[in-house]
Parts: C-alpha cells; structure tokens; sequence
C-alpha cells in the first residue's frame, strides 16, 4: 500500500457531512452560496474538502452501484452526480463544483461540456446537464486505461526521467516480501515524476507526508516488454503491473532511499542493499488528519478511544 492509497481508504471510510453541524445549507458555516469559499476562511475550505472527498469516493468507487454509468473516458452526468447522497445532502452547486476542478491542489478531477447540450461549450453555464466530470485516476471501478490515460512508450519518447513511488516505512517489508509494488485495490500502481516539494510543482502520484521514496525503472520495464505505463491528465504515472496483484517486481526498483529522514541505501539497481532500521520499520504511518500515528483515534499513545488504527491496512 502506498502513501494515497493509505489517506484515501481513510477518506472513503469517513462520514460525508455537511459542515457547520450537519445542515444542509449550501455554505454550512462559511461555505457561502455559490462555492464563494475563497474568503471563507476554515469552514469554506471545509467544505470545499467535503465535496472533494464524495467526488472521490463517487467517481472512483461507487458510481456504478448509484446507478450512475460512465463512459468510455470515465466521464459522468454532472446532474446525476449532484444526485447522489452525499452530494444532494451537502446541496452542492454546479459553481461549486468547477471550484473544486479548478482548486484541487492534486488535479483530481476533469470536467467538459455535454457534447449537444444546449449550454454545450458555455463555461459559465449553471445547468448541471450542460456538464460531464470524472476523475482523472484513482479508480477501482475498472476503465479501459486507453481511453482515461495516455501510454507511455519507448516510440513515443516519453518516459519521464523520474518515476518515484512514495510509501511509508511500515510498508517497506511487506513490499520487498510480496517482491516489489502491489496495485492493491487499485486499478493501477501510482508513481509521481517528482516529489511534491519540488520546484517544478509536481501536484500529484504521493502524499506530502510520504516517508520512503521507491524510484522505479520505467524505460528498462519497456525495454524489457515488462509492464505497461500511462499517464494521467494530472500527471500521475501509472502501471496496471503484471500478474493478478498487479506487481511491479522488485527487479526494476532502481533506487530506494528515506525522503526526509536518512534510512540509507536499501535497493539499488533492482538488488536488495540493506535492510530498513527496526526503530523505522516499526513505526505506524502517519494518521490522516493528524490524530497522532495508526490513523484511528488510538493510534500509538494519545489518541482517544480504541480504534485499530491505519497501521493495520495492508
């Protein structure tokens, strides 16, 4: 399990609520009318991150149970999408919507007109079913990848000089056990072309808290006729792996080092150099929300109640 894949199932396991205690008014406390969240201080941008997370949860997971179909690009009737429970409970407005495709620090989501709509090709258009949106990756609802993702070939030229898988050192030898990266419940493995402090802005593929950088060799899995890559409109690289985990095998890991902390070398060129320190292996990763480590209210030491924690995902 990687760094996202970890913030996201706590994400679809959380609560959608409208905020300000629950109401269902368009700005809960500070939301505003309309997506004005801009100026709205901590209750807009609490909003903002509720509609965020049913969009997610929705578009990657749970549309075809709501009876909502995609296309063949991923795309959904934004009037349908407004429909659904969690949405129609936070009574969201198209305005609002287009602020959080347009705001997402991570570029999740894409929107375009209905093609034949008769507010078709209008921005400014406040008709739902002048709209289609999707997200840009992260399904488990399962795609055709040439119809979401752009391929990543040697032809092409277009392999990234860095690909880099971000995970947590508590995953670091379940990965090296089950012989390299696991898609998990992922359509995809998800790697990034940087890391997200760098100057060059990368948005999305990792977590900012990620603890265990995973550079993986792209161009000699392609030499090889190995894996198949893409890339997403958000720039997020990815792999279906190979076999029914989805593994990237361990082979082409070209380098694995600690981000922020130094935990050495501990592979190099496809090949096991050393083994993660124990006082590194053993710590939980960090909670969603910053409710101490193990992701639940316990955690490890000052949480509240018994949760099990994060530390338990696999």
């Amino acid at each position: 399990m990687d760094a996202d894949d970890l913030a996201e199932k706590l994400e679809d396991k959380a609560p959608v609520r409208a905020p300000g205690g629950g109401g269902r008014g368009r700005g809960g406390r500070g939301g505003g009318k309309s997506g004005s969240w801009g100026k709205a201080g901590d209750g807009g941008k609490q909003r903002e991150k509720q509609i965020s997370m049913a969009l997610s949860r929705l578009l990657r997971h749970q549309a075809l149970n709501a009876g909502i179909k995609l296309d063949k690009e991923g795309y959904a009737p934004l009037d349908r999408v407004l429909q659904w429970g969690a949405l129609r409970t936070l009574n969201v407005t198209v305005q609002e919507i287009i602020q959080v495709c347009a705001d997402n620090e991570k570029q999740r989501f894409a929107m375009k007109p209905a093609a034949g709509g008769e507010g078709a090709g209008d921005d400014g258009s406040a008709d739902p079913s002048h709209w289609l949106i999707r997200a840009n990756q992260g399904h488990s609802i399962k795609l055709e990848s040439e119809a979401v993702l752009r391929p990543i070939t040697l032809e092409a030229d277009n392999v990234p000089p860095v690909v880099v898988h971000g995970t947590y050192f508590a995953f670091w030898p379940r990965i090296v056990e089950s012989g390299g990266l696991r898609r998990m419940g992922r359509t995809h493995v998800h790697c990034s072309t940087g890391l997200p402090d760098d100057e060059q802005g990368v948005v999305s593929g990792m977590r900012r808290d990620a603890e265990l950088l995973v550079y993986v060799d792209v161009r000699r899995s392609l030499e090889d006729g190995a894996l198949t890559w893409w890339i997403s409109d958000n720039g997020v690289v990815l792999t279906e792996g190979v076999g029914e985990e989805g593994l990237v095998p361990a082979k082409y890991l070209k380098e694995v080092v600690g981000r922020k902390e130094d935990a050495g070398t501990l592979w190099k060129d496809g090949e096991w150099v050393a083994d993660l320190p124990e006082n590194l292996s053993s710590r939980p990763p960090p909670a969603k929300g910053g409710r101490g480590r193990g992701g639940g209210r316990g955690g490890t030491g000052g949480g509240r109640g018994r949760g099990k924690g994060a530390s338990r995902a696999s």
